[in-house]
């Protein structure tokens, strides 16, 4: 893995940003960006899914999306319900397992579940392709 995985990469909504297709580089029509996604804790945007209607993210005043009053919010259930049915994948349990385990546990299953058996890159969550080898 060029690129680690890292706290840093780890979205206000519980996205893993380091296995989502725009940070990796890509479109999902499976063309490289000119730009890619630095991630939403990286750059100077607010996050790319919640940041409408959500002042307490856009003022810094939470961290991770759990530690609000309306957690989980429409917005945030909307977008989980999206990734659940596309992509497997559940931004709702992932905050709650950070909250119960801590950022660093989270971490270190996330490298084991999104990590590519032959060459140890990283699996996208958008199309289960590694990026690194083609698989």
């Amino acid at each position: 893995m060029s690129k680690p995985f890292k706290q840093e990469l780890i979205a206000p909504c519980g996205m893993n940003c380091r296995i989502c297709i725009g940070y990796l580089g890509y479109t999902m029509g499976g063309k490289k960006r000119k730009n890619p996604c630095i991630c939403c804790r990286l750059g100077d945007k607010q996050c790319a899914f919640l940041k409408d209607g959500c002042k307490k993210l856009s003022n810094e005043e939470i961290k991770y999306c759990f530690e609000c009053e309306d957690f989980p919010c429409k917005n945030l259930k909307k977008l989980d319900k999206r990734y659940r049915t596309k992509y497997e994948m559940s931004m709702i349990e992932n905050l709650e397992y950070i909250e119960k385990n801590g950022i660093s546990k989270f971490i270190e299953n996330e490298v084991e579940r999104w990590k590519c058996p032959k060459c140890g890159g990283v699996i996208c969550v958008h199309n289960r392709k590694c990026y690194n080898c083609g698989i």
